[in-house]
């Protein structure tokens, strides 16, 4: 799960943390709570794990709490791709 813990955290980083942005995005940063990533930025970023992992992730599980930090998104990521 580390690997997969880590591809999430540089896509996150790479797509929503700009360069002069003075935040440190880690495992357990609040991404949506914190304001880092909005509802749009959410819907890319679930077409994107959807994609990478050959997944289908369910709008009803797509929650903000789900998305909120790396370790949740990839606790999700998991879940379907075990299903």
């Amino acid at each position: 799960m580390d690997e997969l813990k880590t591809t999430i955290l540089e896509y996150v980083i790479d797509e929503y943390v700009e360069e002069d942005d003075d935040i440190e995005v880690d495992f357990e940063t609040e991404l949506i709570s914190g304001g880092l990533v909005d509802s749009f930025s959410m819907v890319s970023l679930k077409r994107f794990l959807e994609n990478k992992y050959k997944i289908q992730i369910p709008d009803a599980d797509a929650s903000p709490e789900a998305f909120d930090s790396v370790n949740s998104i990839a606790a999700l990521v998991e879940r379907f791709r075990n299903a």
